[in-house]
């Protein structure tokens, strides 16, 4: 049997405020396999956000391991790490994280600058990646000029456009309403499979949820249960 894409052993993380303890992940052990689409679900404050970024290492644990494509996340360095994510994982935020001086085509180019591709093609895979999203007409508009779910459109096609293994999604709908919610879940969940990659999405909205194979329900920082969905095929 392959070893999974994530392996989460024994993970803590305890903050310290003072004289105070606050314990955001207790002793949490997880398995991802390549493929899957994965769900954090929790309220606000259960943790779910703070185990997305312990796996991409934006944070480091108090104790226990993360490892991912058998490498252990925990032990890199800052530079090792900007190196792992680049060429590995994809980001989707709720704020879009898009830079409002740069029109969509540009904000999409950006991961693969940082990866030293030549502009003509980077170019190329900018435009063919917005095209996959709908964004054809919008190449050469502004975060102002595009509404919410335009955005989001414009973020998930920045974080496909290096064919990440590995995407990471937190609260991706949770500036969008109802309607366009379904829309990006139907998209960022069809791209995935179509590609065979990982999606890790964070949220407290049991509505995105449905859109996962596996759902891990987060809380006071333990995994209460997993369960798993069959439905969602696109």
């Amino acid at each position: 049997m392959s070893k999974p894409i994530i392996d989460i052993r024994n993970l803590r993380k305890v903050y310290r405020m003072g004289d105070e303890k606050i314990v955001a992940l207790d002793n949490i052990s997880l398995t991802i396999e390549k493929g899957e689409i994965c769900c954090l679900l929790g309220t606000s404050g259960s943790g779910k956000s703070t185990l997305l970024n312990m796996m991409a290492g934006l944070e480091k644990p108090t104790k226990g391991q993360v490892i991912i494509k058998n490498k252990h996340v925990e032990k890199m360095n800052e530079n090792h790490l900007a190196s792992f994510r680049q060429n590995n994982i994809g980001f989707v935020f709720q704020s879009y994280n898009l830079l409002p001086t740069l029109t969509a085509l540009e904000n999409v180019t950006l991961p693969l600058i940082f990866k030293g591709i030549p502009k003509a093609i980077r170019e190329k895979r900018a435009k063919k990646m917005l095209e996959a999203v709908g964004l054809e007409g919008r190449l050469s508009h502004k975060p102002s000029q595009m509404s919410g779910g335009q955005q989001q459109r414009v973020s998930i096609a920045r974080a496909y456009v290096t064919n990440p293994e590995i995407v990471f999604a937190d609260e991706p709908t949770g500036n969008l309403d109802t309607k366009t919610t379904f829309e990006i879940m139907n998209l960022f969940t069809s791209m995935a499979k179509k590609h065979n990659q990982t999606l890790i999405i964070v949220t407290h909205d049991v509505e995105t949820s449905v859109y996962a194979n596996k759902i891990v329900h987060i809380r006071d920082g333990n995994i209460e249960k997993i369960t798993y969905n069959e439905k969602k095929e696109n």
